[in-house]
């Protein structure tokens, strides 16, 4: 079979295969090459809250229709709330069955380089403290600072002010969608340095860490893969099954943008072409452009499972023979602080600390997530691809539960 490398996924494939052999061999210019990976990073970002804002006051404003804005929203919302805490549950089960802690030996933990996320633990992370960062300080503030949930904040806004201008509001629509035509080319622009951002990611991340790293926690990480994949195949596709279509057909159709945020440990640097794609799949526009966003900040379940995990992981690694009630208690904390967690590289790490740092009395040591240093990048990849099948699964489950879905030859 003849191998055409002038597909996205091949050059990416192969790119993440490169990225490992070099961080392998060459260790030391492995780690070099992070700054490709920054590099697209920091591109995608650049794009992100503009395609964001666009997107969903776009799909606010198109569908008109007050009650079935709220509709959606309502159910997007009671969706998000549900799956995600059937992931941390889930992901506390596991942790609590394994035990991958207990036993570890962290006579020699340093806390090397985490002190620059357990600075998040000093912080107010209350829930009134969460809702008032919700609200940025200015409207151009948020778009220019980047940050999810006050964009998406001043986008709902935004949109409702121009559905309600009804035929008036038309002339501004028509400009916001050729703008967001404008942003989506400069992404299919940035995506063609994708394979050389997921070599560099790659190179760095077996350079810096090493494939032998992997051995010392693997039963941590094993546990991870393992409960993120029975996630996947399980529930969510269950949930698929249930609204008519098959999950394994559904992953091959984004194979593309799970294999980009394989190589960049990223979910955010899928989220253009994802849209687009679940457009292409049969979901509307209006659904696709309030769902995917609003799910990058409210539907992570990867950073869920991940995040309820880890915090198991560390207690039993530190002895901390934990109550029922206060495993309900971290329950209901991590049901709050995984809501804020964006989709890039490290923010699982910060809001690890934020959790470990609101638990009643601080039962568990924050200055335990050092264990977790060498092998949280790998995981990182885990917990992005999972938030990105969540949100594509969701997006079509509410556009089908609205029939806002029509299905087409893929």
């Amino acid at each position: 079979m003849k191998i055409n490398f002038k597909n996205l996924t091949v050059q990416v494939l192969t790119a993440i295969v490169i990225g490992v052999l070099v961080g392998h061999f060459f260790p030391s210019f492995g780690t070099e090459l992070k700054v490709l990976g920054d590099a697209f990073i920091k591109m995608i970002k650049m794009v992100i809250a503009p395609i964001i804002f666009f997107t969903i006051v776009i799909g606010i404003a198109g569908m008109g229709d007050m009650k079935k804005i709220g509709r959606i929203g309502g159910k997007a919302l009671l969706y998000f709330e549900i799956v995600t805490t059937f992931a941390l549950a889930i992901g506390l089960l596991v942790v609590s069955l394994i035990k991958p802690g207990a036993g570890l030996d962290i006579s020699a933990l340093g806390k090397g380089d985490v002190s620059k996320y357990t600075e998040a633990a000093t912080e107010s992370h209350g829930f009134v403290d969460y809702l008032i960062d919700i609200i940025p300080d200015s409207f151009v503030g948020a778009l220019v600072n980047g940050e999810m949930l006050p964009v998406l904040f001043i986008a709902v806004l935004f949109g409702l002010a121009l559905a309600r201008l009804g035929e008036k509001g038309k002339p501004i629509l028509q400009l916001f969608e050729k703008i967001s035509e404008v942003f989506f080319g400069i992404v299919n622009m940035i995506m063609k340095f994708s394979p050389v951002a997921a070599f560099g990611a790659m190179s760095y991340t077996i350079g810096k860490f090493g494939l032998s790293s992997l051995l010392s926690l693997g039963q941590l990480m094993a546990a991870v893969y393992i409960t993120m994949i029975l996630f996947v195949v399980l529930v969510l596709g269950t949930i698929a099954k249930m609204y008519g279509f098959n999950i394994f057909s559904f992953l091959k159709y984004i194979k593309d943008e799970i294999l980009l945020v394989l190589g960049t440990s990223s979910s955010e640097s899928a989220l253009p072409n994802l849209m687009k794609k679940l457009e292409q799949y049969g979901a509307s526009k209006p659904v696709v452009g309030l769902v995917v966003p609003t799910g990058y900040s409210f539907n992570l379940d990867g950073t869920s499972i991940y995040l309820s995990m880890a915090t198991l992981f560390i207690a039993q690694a530190f002895g901390v023979d934990l109550s029922l009630w206060q495993i309900i208690t971290i329950l209901g904390i991590l049901m709050l602080t995984s809501k804020g967690a964006a989709g890039i590289t490290g923010s699982g790490f910060v809001t690890l600390a934020a959790t470990l740092a609101a638990l009643p009395g601080q039962p568990i040591p924050v200055e335990g997530m050092a264990l977790l240093l060498g092998v949280d990048r790998f995981m990182s990849e885990a917990r992005a691809i999972t938030n990105l099948i969540g949100n594509s699964v969701a997006t079509v489950v509410i556009a089908k539960s609205e029939g806002e879905f029509e299905p087409k030859d893929v």
